[in-house]
């Protein structure tokens, strides 16, 4: 068993129970194998041989039954604990997927495309049922029949058992030797369906752009192309896998064959008795038959094992986010104390030039911070700093006094609310969206949430009000029309502190001079940081700070407009 396939088994409770059963039911299997086909072949000698009577005969028969019922069985407890196996280790993988890039990494994975993440997680983890529901029993049955034929065939003749001996190792050698090309095979077909996965994901998205743009058509044969290839990458698979099944039946039918010929041979010399040969004659195809099955079920879960080596990968990543071993149960609220930041510095892995590096700044209880500059400049990085959805190389950020990183990332994030830059809208009705700050909120509070973000008048133009379907699958929103949703989701929150990054971008003046006013509404026990292009939320602030490079130059206090002529 690889290292991979070790550690898919040891990580899953489920998949080690299961692979626990399957162990029981293959030595009970391959026991009732041996029993049945003694009491077959005893059964055929007394009848032919002996003459016996149907009466005399009829509790062996009735033990051959038993032991047919006995299979049975086992093959149903084997396949239901394959099947909760399965489902349960697939579960488990999906969700420590999904805890280490939500819990750990919530910026997102650098250089991955989320094409081929979706990929690995949804296609690639349904192809390891084929692991655990089919490869696991077969790998149990091959392991313990063909080891207990041969012994028992051993007690029974020895050049029987030397020739088993001799010819049932070329199976899983030639097995190995195949599965070596079969796994670059199945490798290589992974890469081009998550490659062809990203590619139409990233079309969709951008559809617009490219009809705008007139490169829908380039895009179309782009994606033939990758299609093509995901083509071929699946016939050279399917052309190892018909192969190694060519060459596996053709030793199990070589040996099976020698072993008849040989049987038959020491029978017509009185070397060997009717019912020792029946016996043997009846466990050959018995035992070549769960080593060919197991080489037909590698194949069947080589896409599988590839997609959860990707997996493996995401797992493998040190986490963006330090987590202290003891963390504080609770933090200073920024509404009472001011939040610092200290000589912090941060270079994203894979850059060369720091994102920011040697920056200071204080956000005061009810303070409207607006920080402006270039686009590069690092604004974006610390409003991720701020919401401590990225942790600093350098430097601290603390709250009160007290450093971030010594409480959990999420006592934080109950105290911060966010409005990215480009918000996500999710398959949902507009409720929905906006209650996803708070999921035990009531429908009055939403409502309210709305009507402070501008969206009431919206709401009521809806076929359905709040509860009209939204985003993909429903009622299209324009940029402001999504601002507003984000807003809703951030006075919804109500929290202390109020990150915005670039709200008015790319909005139209009466849009953005709304979304201004809204973010000005002052309370003492609440904290803003904007993120902004547009002057006008700079008039609105209580200090604008300027970066350039990754630093803080030229802080300025900025008096609001009310002031200048006091």
């Amino acid at each position: 068993m690889k290292p991979l396939e070790r550690r898919l088994i040891r990580e899953s409770a489920g998949a080690r129970a299961h692979l626990i059963t399957t162990i029981v039911v293959g030595v009970l299997s391959a026991a009732l194998v041996v029993t049945g086909a003694v009491l077959l072949a005893r059964i055929i000698t007394r009848a032919f041989t002996d003459g016996a009577s149907l009466g005399e005969l009829t509790p062996l028969l009735v033990a051959l039954a038993l032991v047919a019922l006995g299979r049975g069985a086992l093959a149903w407890v084997s396949e239901s604990s394959a099947a909760r196996g399965a489902a349960t280790a697939m579960s488990d993988l999906r969700l420590r997927l999904t805890d280490r890039v939500v819990r750990d990494r919530p910026t997102g994975l650098t250089g991955a495309r989320s094409g081929d993440l979706a990929a690995a997680a949804v296609q690639g983890v349904d192809a390891l049922e084929a692991y655990f529901a089919r490869y696991l029993p077969q790998l149990a049955l091959a392991a313990f029949i063909p080891m207990i034929v041969v012994v028992y065939t051993a007690t029974v003749d020895l050049t029987i058992a030397a020739i088993l001996l001799v010819t049932l190792p070329l199976i899983p050698v030639f097995m190995v030797l195949i599965g070596v090309t079969a796994g670059a095979s199945a490798r290589g077909r992974w890469a081009a369906l998550t490659q062809l996965s990203g590619h139409y994901l990233d079309v969709v998205r951008g559809l617009r752009t490219l009809r705008a743009h007139c490169r829908a058509d380039a895009q179309a044969e782009t994606i033939a192309r990758v299609g093509e290839r995901y083509r071929v990458e699946t016939m050279g698979t399917l052309r190892i896998a018909f192969l190694s099944a060519l060459v596996l039946e053709l030793f199990a039918m070589l040996g099976t064959a020698l072993i008849a010929v040989t049987i038959g041979v020491r029978l017509v010399h009185g070397g060997l008795g009717l019912e020792a040969g029946l016996v043997m004659l009846i466990l050959a195809p018995e035992a070549y038959g769960p080593l060919r099955a197991l080489g037909a079920q590698f194949h069947a879960t080589a896409d599988g094992l590839a997609a959860a080596e990707r997996i493996h990968q995401v797992l493998d990543l040190p986490p963006a986010l330090q987590r202290a071993e003891r963390p504080r149960p609770a933090l200073p609220s920024p509404a009472s104390a001011p939040l610092t930041l200290t000589d912090v510095s941060l270079t994203y892995p894979g850059r060369a030039a720091p994102a920011v590096t040697g920056l200071d700044l204080e956000i005061a209880p009810g303070e409207l911070v607006a920080v402006r500059g270039p686009n590069g400049a690092g604004k974006s990085t610390l409003a991720q700093l701020i919401l401590r959805l990225l942790d600093p190389d350098t430097g601290t950020v603390r709250i009160g006094g007290v450093d971030l990183r010594d409480a959990a990332p999420e006592t934080w994030w109950s105290k911060v609310a966010w409005v990215p830059q480009r918000p996500t809208l999710f398959a949902g009705t507009l409720a929905e969206n906006v209650a996803l700050a708070d999921a035990g909120a009531s429908d009055a509070a939403v409502d309210a949430a709305l009507a402070r973000a501008g969206l009431a008048a919206l709401a009521a133009t809806l076929p359905e009000g709040v509860h009209t379907r939204v985003g993909d699958g429903g009622r299209p929103l324009s940029s402001g029309e999504r601002q507003r949703v984000a807003l809703a989701r951030a006075f919804l929150r109500d929290a202390p502190l109020l990150v915005v990054d670039e709200p008015t971008a790319g909005l139209d003046a009466e849009t953005a001079a709304a979304i201004d006013a809204t973010l000005e509404d002052r309370r003492p026990d609440r904290a803003v940081l904007a993120i902004a292009h547009r002057p006008g939320i700079w008039e609105r602030a209580d200090r604008v700070v300027a970066m350039m490079d990754g630093r803080v130059v030229d802080p300025v206090e900025v008096a609001r407009p009310a002031e200048v002529g006091a």
